[in-house]
Parts: structure tokens; sequence; C-alpha cells
């Protein structure tokens, strides 16, 4: 690997071998390529999507709850686009949801910053359960503070649920009418709560523009406001000397007779092939792509899939199963208000209480209860499936009566349970499904486990009464929402041992020691918490003791 940095960063040539390559211009493909240019490595990123416009963000126009239904669905086998690959979920209880694109899924996500807490790197020695982290929060801490700077996170310091850190970039949003509404029921249960933090400037930051409150986010932030690695990131690691190929799908990782990687072959937009040649490769394609690549990537050397001498590869998917509870309210709320991210947030039963008849927990997040279709079909639409009801009795004046009821007077508690490690749920090759190119599509093999179900029912049945505490005159439960799969973890995790993990702590693959994994697959557990704080800032530790150790790296 190169060893010094150059004078003037400058892009690599096409076909040129290059220091390092990236699969995925997520939020951790975007954290890597940026901090390996900006010292002096050359790099190329595949991505297989293309950059996001924000002129076509529907979030500006009223019909933006319709066009989300297809276009901007985030399932994409909904969704269908032409850069999407299609996923078998007929044997899956959750649907996954990602996006294709520079930026990956923060185009679409919510925006809630969570960083992971310090027991859920000790779940093994705190709970006897699943398995400790080869590192902990302390170990990330000042990774995660770097971070909070690039994103531009908004936020108020001091929230007990975590040890003390360094202030946010930039102050809290407000939490508005339905967040002082949610306040009111947690005040008078005395249970934790605290301002949402957000992935969402308060103020101009990093080429963000502060956030308009539009509440919009999940559709893409058309102001510029919600933290997208596209603006964060990609544009100083281009600046760096980064190489950006969009519109690369990856059919396979390639190796040479030492078994190490050489680089990968893919595919254009246009359908021709290509192969680009690396010194190290660096996969960030989430929990579902990284180890679709791995098992695609078999050969005589490697007959299970790459760097599966474990036979962990694509096993202990985790997804965190969802549950939500609406509460409707006499007193407007501005419920279609910003931030979509949290308004407020608890930690109230997120630690392990056996008495519960469970392990592990969950954290809640206080969200706005959207426009008219938000508080009548994300969350109104099951409690008519529940009563029988036909499509006339939720229909003309019985939905506008809804409709007027529930709009504007709504918030939603959106309940984020731990997703335990189990090697029954899992990501393999489909026989038969395949991408618009021919290459085999993945199939997912996930069942919600007893735990993840009792977990939700005692969590759904507190946030009942929070709403039932601040006044709520109606409210609405759906249990575990199968379109959830945001958070797609696990599947080929990092472990001291190479017996039983597929990566050690920085990423470095046990079996090609110039393969590496730094995006969600590789995580031991998954928390309670939406996990993009802790992906971005496990990637920065993970490429800094990269840098650091170049000298050393034995490469192709």
């Amino acid at each position: 690997m190169t060893d010094s940095k150059p004078a003037a960063p400058k892009s690599p040539r096409r076909g040129e071998t290059v220091d390092v390559l990236i699969v995925g211009a997520g939020p951790s493909g975007a954290v890597v390529a940026r901090d390996l240019a900006a010292n002096g490595l050359s790099v190329v990123s595949l991505e297989q999507g293309h950059w996001p416009d924000a002129n076509d963000f529907p979030g500006r126009r009223k019909e933006f709850e319709l066009v989300a239904q297809k276009r901007w669905h985030p399932n994409p086998n909904v969704r269908d686009l032409e850069r999407d690959y299609p996923v078998d979920t007929s044997q899956s209880d959750i649907n996954p949801l990602m996006y294709a694109a520079v930026g990956g899924s923060t185009t679409l996500y919510a925006g809630h910053w969570t960083p992971f807490l310090p027991s859920d790197f000790r779940v093994k020695t705190l709970d006897g359960i699943a398995d400790d982290w080869p590192f902990t929060y302390e170990d990330l801490l000042p990774y995660l503070e770097e971070v909070e700077r690039e994103v531009g996170v908004s936020g108020l310091p001091g929230n007990p649920a975590y040890p003390p850190q360094k202030a946010f970039p930039t102050p809290p949003l407000p939490i508005g009418k339905a967040g002082r509404k949610a306040v009111e029921g947690l005040d008078k249960l005395g249970w934790h709560w605290w301002p949402g933090t957000n992935a969402m400037p308060s103020v101009a930051w990093n080429g963000l523009n502060p956030c308009a409150r539009r509440g919009t986010c999940m559709t893409g932030c058309p102001e510029g406001a919600k933290s997208t690695v596209n603006i964060t990131y990609w544009p100083h690691a281009i600046r760096a000397g980064a190489k950006l190929i969009t519109g690369a799908r990856v059919r396979e990782i390639t190796v040479d007779e030492r078994g190490l990687a050489t680089g990968a072959v893919y595919i254009d937009a246009n359908g021709r092939e290509h192969r680009q040649n690396a010194r190290v490769v660096i996969l960030c394609a989430n929990g579902i792509g990284t180890p679709r690549l791995l098992l695609l990537s078999k050969s005589k050397r490697f007959p299970d899939g790459l760097a599966n001498s474990s036979g962990m590869v694509g096993k202990r998917l985790m997804m965190h199963p969802f549950s939500a509870v609406l509460g409707v309210f006499e007193e407007e709320l501005d419920g279609w208000r910003g931030p979509f991210g949290q308004l407020v947030e608890s930690f109230q039963f997120y630690e392990t209480d056996e008495k519960r008849g469970f392990m592990r927990g969950a954290k809640w997040g206080a969200m706005p209860g959207g426009g008219p279709l938000g508080v009548t079909s994300f969350v109104g639409s099951r409690i008519f499936e529940e009563k029988g009801a036909t499509v006339e009795d939720v229909w003309g004046e019985t939905l506008h009566k809804l409709v007027d009821r529930r709009f504007n007077h709504s918030l939603v508690y959106g309940i984020i349970g731990e997703d335990l490690p189990e090697e029954s749920n899992q990501v393999v090759l489909d026989p038969s499904l395949t991408d618009s190119d021919g290459i085999p599509a993945p199939k997912l093999i996930y069942k919600v486990s007893q735990n993840s179900h009792d977990m939700l029912r005692f969590h759904v049945d507190r946030c009942l009464e929070a709403v039932n505490a601040s006044g709520a005159k109606e409210t609405v439960v759906v249990h575990q929402v199968r379109d959830t799969g945001w958070h797609l973890l696990g599947t080929a995790r990092m472990g001291d041992d190479p017996r039983t993990s597929v990566v050690n702590q920085w990423g470095q693959a046990h079996d090609v020691p110039n393969l590496y994994l730094m995006d969600a697959s590789t995580f031991p557990t998954s928390g309670g918490v939406n996990p993009t704080a802790t992906i971005m800032s496990v990637a920065l530790r993970q490429v800094r003791h990269l840098v650091a150790e170049r000298r050393n790296q034995e490469a192709a």
C-alpha cells in the first residue's frame, strides 16, 4: 500500500490497480473513502446506485405521501427500481428496507441519532446471552464524537442514559407540541425522557442547511438538511482524490493463488463487465449485500464462499422487530411538522430485567403523527383489519371523519427492540431469483423470536400507559410491523476466534488478510437503537487502524 501522502490528490485512472477498493457508498463506505483518500491512498468506490437528486424528492409536493407508496417506498421489492436488487422474503417475518444510491439508505432514513449504549457492547458479560464485542463503548467514544461533528448532529448534551461526552455540534431541534404532549405522560409516570438527538442540524453545518421541520424526511430531504453522507462525506472524499463509480453492480470479489483479494468484477449501468484491481478490498454493502457478495465469490479455494471457513457468513441476521403506538388527542399537535426523526426519546426500559420475562430491552422514539395518510394508513389501518371491516367501512364519510379526528392531533411512539443473534436467521443465495444482470439474489430466512415478541408486547403496554397518561382519547397499536427492516445487522460477525467469527475487531477477514468488512454485517449484537451512529463510528475506528498499520498490511 502507498506509504506517503501525495502533494496533490489525483483520482485513479480506469483500469489502474489502486491501494483500496470499496464496495458501497453508504454511511460506512463514505467514512472509509474520505479517511483513506485524505491519508494519500488511492481509492475507488463502486456503488450500484447513482447520485440522488434533491429535486426528485417529493417532500415539497402535496402528493408526497402518495408517491411514497411506490417510487419512494423503502422496500426494494415494492419500489422495484432498475438499480435495486430483489430480495426473496417468502420465509421472512420482516421485509428489508434499503436504498441503492450514493449515500445509501441515509437517503430515506428518519435521521434518528442514537449510538449504542455501554451495555450493548457487553451483553454476554452482563446478561449471559449473545456475545460481547471485542471492544467497548469507551474505545469507540472518540470516534463517535468525531463523526458527530461531521454529521452535524443536533441535540442537548447530558442525557443520563449515556456517559458524559462532548457537546453536540448544533443545538437541539424543538420538540414541538407533539413532543411536549409525550413528555406530559412520561413526567406523570416518572419515566426517563430526553429531547431527541437527530442527524439534522439546527443551524447550517458542513454543507447542510438547517432543518426546516417539513416532516418529509423519509422520502428524502428536499431542503438538504438531513445529514446524508452524499452531502457531508463524499464531497470531501472526492476532493481528496477518491474515485466514485456509480451504476456499478459488483458480481464477484476476485482472489489470487495465495488467497488474497485482488479486486472485483462489476457490471456497469449499460450491462458491460469491468474488472477493478486493488491491493486491499473493503466491503460496505450492508448486512444483506455484504454476505451476498461473499457467498457469490466462492471458488476452489473458498468453496463455501469467500472468508467463510467459520460457516458464519450470512448467519445471525438481525433486523430489529418494531412496534408502534399511536395516540390521538383533543389538542392540535402540529403532527405534520418535523423532524420526523425523534422529537423525544426514552430509555426507561432499555436494560435487562429478567422479571419481565425476556432479555434486553428497547428504546422509544416519540414522533409526529404525519400527514393524512400517515395517521390513517401507517398505523391506523390495522385496527380495521382486526375488526374485520370492509372497504366501505373505511372509505367515504368514514375516512373523512378518521382524518378529521387524527390529523394534526396525533403522535406515534416507535419501539426499537433489541434483536438477539440467532444462527437460524440468515441470508442465503436464492436458487432461482436474480437481479436484472442475472446475478443470484439474496433470500432471507428470518423469524421473530419469542423473546422479541414478548419484549415488544411489554413495551407496547408501557407506551399505552404513557400516551394515556398524556390524555389520549384514542390509541392504536401495530405489533411487529412487517415493513420495518431498516437495520440489517450481524451476518458476518466480528470476534477474536476465527472458528466462530468472520472478521476481527478491525474488520479484517480471518481467512483473507487484505479483505475488510466495515459495515453493520460485523455487529455481534444489535442493540435496541437505530444503528447509523454506531456503523459510522466503528467504520472510522477500523479505517484509522488500517491507515496506521498500512506498512504491515499484506496486499495483493
